[in-house]
């Protein structure tokens, strides 16, 4: 057994190194104890992200091991929303980091050596309407779900202004306070039409028997509709193309509401099977086609993404509640009546088929805030229609007449209080 001395003591060499061992446990329990305090404020992994919707809608969800605790705020020129997450990392798939529908452009990475920041820019203004961080249903991890829909350059701006009042975060904007306004909730406002040139770009359209192309026919026609409107003095006008370019339908539609559009019009002049079938049809919307011939024809025109290789979603569900509803009861109503009165002044000037108010499931048609009607002109598969729609003095004559509707419906609109 060996021995050692320590102040004029003898002790067992086994009790030194008990007490040696006990100070080395105490010193590694020492260094533990910050290792697993770091250990748990390690960064939180963002680890997948993905976005679904259209041009007026988009859902973004990144997911996370961890709880996040995010900060967002807007940005305009161009308009963006900026979402800070403090100690996470972004370690996300670029191919998965794709901009879609209103989202255009995507762009993340480090602000410093401890936030994330995500930014999203969108095709002109939109509103945030819900910014939530959900737990998975699994209990493994969390989620950050995102809600933004397309809005006018006045909303934006009023969020903004809410933005600067708070510490720096925005709240979402409920929808019964964006959807659905009125000129009266907008002092200023002047009536507003968007003319929505069909087809376009890569997406020609009908094409007539002496090689007339439907996208040029529709964009000459609008231009001449917007010149004829402008020329009141009364309103506002825009239009979604004023080239040839090719624009998703539900784009269309997201120009018409980023304008506060109280008017949406969409020129078309199709073909037919039927040499003999000529004149002006009038379209509104509807979820069951009026006859075998405008299902057919909105079959045909809501597949126009299709020439850009993009996938047609069905609507956002959640866009079905009770309050879009009704307002879409509302917009639908305002749409019957502008079009019976755009039937009458066509009648008076241009040729119409028979029964030349019709309807169908036209995409393009869909804003629930906005009343809008399909005209098509006319049928490039008929050789008299075909000559009409490249003559400038008849395509001055309908433009009156189109214009002419539009006063009334206007007229009606404003002395009703929007």
């Amino acid at each position: 057994m060996g021995f050692a001395a320590q102040n004029g003591k003898v002790l067992k060499s086994g009790g030194l190194f008990g007490w040696l061992a006990s100070l080395l446990l105490f010193l590694v329990c020492c260094l533990a104890v910050p290792a697993l305090a770091q250990a748990s404020e390690a960064p939180i992994k963002a680890f997948d992200y993905r976005m679904a919707g259209d041009a007026t809608k988009m859902r973004i969800v990144v997911d996370f091991e961890r709880e996040p605790q995010p900060k967002w705020f807007l940005l305009r020129a161009p308009n963006r929303l900026v979402i800070d997450l403090p100690g996470t990392v972004l370690a996300l798939d670029p191919k998965d980091v794709k901009a879609s529908g209103l989202v255009k452009n995507v762009r993340y990475g480090n602000v410093g050596e401890t936030t994330g920041r995500l930014v999203l820019t969108g095709k002109g203004p939109f509103l945030v309407d819900s910014l939530d961080v959900l737990k998975n249903d699994d209990g493994k991890g969390y989620r950050l779900a995102v809600e933004i829909s397309a809005a006018s350059a006045r909303e934006f701006e009023a969020a903004l202004a809410d933005q600067s009042l708070t510490t720096g975060s925005t709240a979402a904007v409920a929808k019964g306070e964006r959807v659905g306004n009125g000129p009266t909730s907008n002092p200023g406002h002047r009536f507003t039409i968007v003319v929505d040139a069909g087809h376009g770009g890569i997406d020609g359209g009908a094409e007539g028997s002496s090689g007339t192309v439907e996208k040029d026919v529709t964009l000459a026609f609008a231009k001449e509709l917007r010149d004829k409107l402008l020329s009141v003095g009364k309103y506002e006008v825009f239009m979604t193309r004023d080239k040839d370019e090719f624009l998703r339908l539900d784009d269309r539609v997201r120009i018409a509401r980023q304008h506060e559009a109280d008017l949406f019009i969409s020129i078309h002049a199709d073909t037919i099977n039927l040499k003999g079938i000529r004149g002006a049809t009038v379209y509104t919307v509807s979820d069951k086609a009026s006859d075998p011939e405008a299902q057919a024809l909105a079959d045909r025109e809501n597949l126009s993404d299709q020439f850009a290789g993009m996938e047609i979603k069905a609507d956002d569900p959640q866009v079905t509640d009770i309050l879009i509803d009704l307002i879409r009861r509302e917009t639908h109503s305002f749409s019957m009546s502008f079009a019976h009165t755009l039937v009458g002044k066509l009648s008076t000037t241009v040729g119409l088929i028979n029964n030349p108010h019709r309807s169908a499931g036209f995409r393009v048609l869909k804003a629930p805030d906005v009343p809008s009607v399909l005209v098509e002109l006319g049928y490039l598969s008929n050789a008299k229609d075909e000559a009409q729609l490249i003559d400038p003095d008849w395509r001055g004559k309908a433009a009156d007449s189109i214009a002419g509707a539009v006063a009334v419906f206007a007229a009606g609109r404003q002395g009703a209080g929007g």
